[in-house]
């Protein structure tokens, strides 16, 4: 019976993912708008009294996503080759185009070494899982409860940078099960049957972890600097 290299499959997984993702974001998309530029403004800046409720959640929901990857990314980013930090911090601006190459290229990381100082501590802290937890909670019902879905579709249908956002989120939301296992390992969490249970129910399993989970099970102390690891 044959072998497989469960890495080399998952590299090759999400590079395709991700390649397909560009395709789709650069050929295929609804062509962008002339006021796009305006829209993307306005949002930043939070002049969004006259735009659809469900996109100002969505592009709220594209800061927080990111910052939930973070929790168990830096950490992750410790035991690699590559560094975590460059794609963390390059994901606020361009989400899962930025997330999903680390994944792609990440080795197998179940075990930590060395020291969590303050900055590993922070995105460690099941406080920053709460809050991360409340605000995605917060801006979903928010946008759901307020927004007009057809108006949604129709800015969906005629506008890339609405169309190809909505992916985005889609994606890394079913992509974030990809840290939880060697997470959960770091963690002395061996349980297969639980990480399967929180990986199944997207977004709302991997914040409960995030709000419960136990520290990371440092395997050495060492001298590290209480700023931002070389391999985070």
């Amino acid at each position: 019976m044959p072998t497989f290299d469960r890495t080399l499959l998952r590299r090759v997984f999400f590079i395709a993912i991700w390649l397909g993702f560009v395709a789709y974001a650069f050929k295929f998309a609804p062509p962008e708008r002339a006021d796009t530029a305006d829209l993307i403004v306005n949002l930043s800046t939070g002049e969004v009294d006259a735009i659809e409720p469900i996109l100002v959640s969505l592009f709220n929901l594209m800061g927080v996503l990111p910052a939930i990857y973070s929790c168990s990314l830096y950490a992750d980013g410790r035991n690699q080759k590559l560094s975590a930090w460059p794609f963390a911090v390059a994901s606020f601006a361009v989400g899962g185009f930025a997330l999903i190459p680390y994944l792609a290229f990440r080795d197998d990381a179940p075990q930590f070494d060395g020291k969590v100082n303050r900055w590993l501590g922070f995105w460690d802290s099941r406080a920053v899982g709460i809050l991360l937890t409340v605000a995605f909670v917060a801006l979903a019902f928010t946008g759901l409860s307020n927004g007009d879905w057809g108006a949604f579709v129709e800015e969906w249908q005629t506008r890339r940078f609405v169309n190809v956002m909505s992916l985005d989120f889609l994606l890394l939301v079913l992509c974030l099960p990809a840290l939880l296992g060697d997470d959960m390992r770091r963690r002395g969490l061996e349980n297969r049957s639980l990480m399967w249970a929180i990986s199944l129910v997207p977004i709302v399993g991997p914040l409960l972890y995030l709000c419960l989970r136990p520290p990371i099970q440092a395997r050495e102390i060492s001298q590290a600097s209480d700023e931002v690891p070389a391999g985070s």
